[in-house]
């Protein structure tokens, strides 16, 4: 028994009505982390350059969210994905936090280098391009805000973008101290900033994608807990092969075999299962095997 189509059906709807905004402020974020990645290379500010390696990181967010929406509204219309297109925000989130990764090095080690001698950056396009940025990041943080509360895949964007903000006002302030002071080693000293501020997230993101993909239980979830709960249950002698793990971001799953009391009822048994797995765990989506106690050591149980 379960209930994972429903819950596709909710994350669809639960996103889908921000749809508009999420691919405003995707095409948005997109065409002005172009214009700061070519603005870096035309300035040689790093500052720029980290800016919009960070940028990058919430286009991929937001991408991530529509992906996830679009493919729970698809869920159930290929018979060969019995679980849909879900682990597709898994694996892009993977890539990201890999590619960040190797962006936020290059800077640091670039940043580092460049302490010795700084070099000189157009300061007046370097500061264009840092107001358009922190417009930009304005914009898209107003068309995201109202959907934070309704939706989690909106709600990781919204923070993406949230972020970028305070990297996009560190740029502008490295500009600001240039052209009034002339000290270039404002540059590297945001840029670093920058890059120690993108490295923790990318980790944190990189362990919460392989913690999925490896389908270890979920972090709040307490495998233990779990079995006494079901153990706990009216009817319930035992619990065998017991299996939590997550889909995708939000989306929880277990399966389970229980070996029932003799005489017990099946129906209000499976009821109170589903019952407690939600309520107590948050998980929508379990599969529940029902045995009888004479059943116990032949269910075929998988012994991996």
């Amino acid at each position: 028994m379960g209930a994972g189509h429903d819950h596709g059906r909710q994350v669809a709807r639960a996103g889908e009505k921000h749809r508009g905004r999420l691919w405003a402020a995707f095409a948005l974020l997109a065409t002005f982390m172009l214009v700061e990645a070519v603005g870096a290379w035309v300035t040689g500010s790093l500052a720029l350059l980290s800016d919009a390696g960070h940028m990058f990181t919430d286009v991929l967010g937001i991408g991530m969210a529509l992906a996830a929406i679009t493919a729970a509204s698809r869920a159930s219309r290929d018979g060969q994905r019995t679980f849909g297109l879900y682990r597709m925000e898994v694996l892009a989130a993977l890539a990201n936090a890999v590619l960040l990764s190797g962006v936020a090095l290059y800077v640091l080690v670039e940043a580092l280098r460049r302490f010795d001698d700084p070099p000189e950056v157009l300061v007046g396009p370097m500061l264009a391009v840092a107001v358009g940025g922190l417009v930009a990041n304005v914009v898209a943080f107003l068309l995201l805000r109202a959907g934070s509360t309704e939706s989690l895949n909106v709600r990781g964007a919204y923070l993406e973008v949230l972020g970028d903000l305070i990297a996009s006002v560190g740029v502008l302030v490295a500009a600001g101290v240039i052209a009034l002071t002339g000290w270039w080693y404002a540059d590297p000293i945001v840029a670093v900033g920058v890059g120690l501020f993108i490295l923790p997230r990318t980790y944190r993101l990189a362990r919460a994608a392989l913690r999925v993909l490896v389908q270890a239980a979920p972090p709040h979830v307490d495998v233990a807990e779990v079995r006494d709960g079901l153990r706990g249950l009216d009817g319930v002698a035992d619990v065998h092969d017991l299996h939590v793990w997550t889909l995708t971001s939000g989306m929880e799953v277990a399966s389970a075999h229980l070996t029932l009391d003799t005489g017990a009822d099946l129906a209000p048994v499976l009821a109170a299962a589903r019952q407690m797995l939600h309520d107590r765990f948050r998980i929508e989506h379990a599969t529940l095997q029902v045995e009888p106690r004479d059943a116990e050591g032949v269910c075929g149980g998988a012994h991996w």
